[in-house]
């Protein structure tokens, strides 16, 4: 059984690898190419399903056998911001935005308040196809946004994001240390029990 992963991103690719050590990763474009998917929901839920279910009818109208699609969807929101930028986490400086874009953006968001620091959470919603079953889990993680770009590690907001019970940010932490209590770590647990029961 292969798992297919309805993502481009390479950060989330790396990142759900090293999570599923024992099982085989594939990346949806190492058998499709590129395929375009616009992440148009109004809800982390809905467009994780969207991904899922667009990559599994795609490879099966391919004649692909014996795989499950997982997909990710997540974004971190501020409660200052009204929960900005939320579902738009990877374009909100724009479409193909750049990860430094994004959080020059956030940063500026931060300043214009005067605030070196503020409440956020990160969600994610993995969505899982498998035959006729789609399923979906959540996971959060909660801590503080800053105004500051600290450390090299991870990918997309981490530089900016103290989590709770931590003083550094997620770019100054270890993957082996984010993985243990990661919003994508929260879900992709939950989303381990739904495949021991369907596979």
């Amino acid at each position: 059984m292969k798992i297919i992963l309805a993502s481009s991103n390479q950060g989330k690719i790396k990142e759900f690898k090293q999570l599923l050590p024992n099982v085989e990763v594939i990346a949806f474009s190492d058998i499709l190419g590129k395929v375009e998917i616009d992440e148009d929901q109004d809800t982390f839920q809905k467009n994780a399903i969207k991904k899922a279910k667009t990559i599994y009818d795609l490879l099966i109208s391919k004649n692909y056998k014996d795989f499950v699609v997982i997909s990710d969807d997540s974004g971190i929101s501020l409660p200052i911001l009204n929960n900005a930028p939320g579902i738009y986490s990877a374009r909100f400086a724009g479409l193909n935005a750049s990860d430094k874009e994004n959080n020059d953006k956030l940063i500026s968001k931060l300043n214009e308040l005067k605030l070196e620091k503020t409440p956020a959470f990160y969600t994610a919603c993995i969505a899982i196809v498998y035959k006729d079953f789609t399923y979906t889990v959540h996971g959060f993680m909660h801590g503080m946004a800053t105004n500051k770009e600290i450390g090299t590690n991870g990918f997309g907001y981490d530089p900016l994001f103290i989590p709770n019970g931590f003083n550094k940010t997620l770019g100054e932490l270890d993957l082996e240390v984010k993985k243990e209590f990661s919003h994508r770590s929260k879900a992709l647990n939950l989303a381990k029990k739904v495949l021991e029961i369907i596979i």
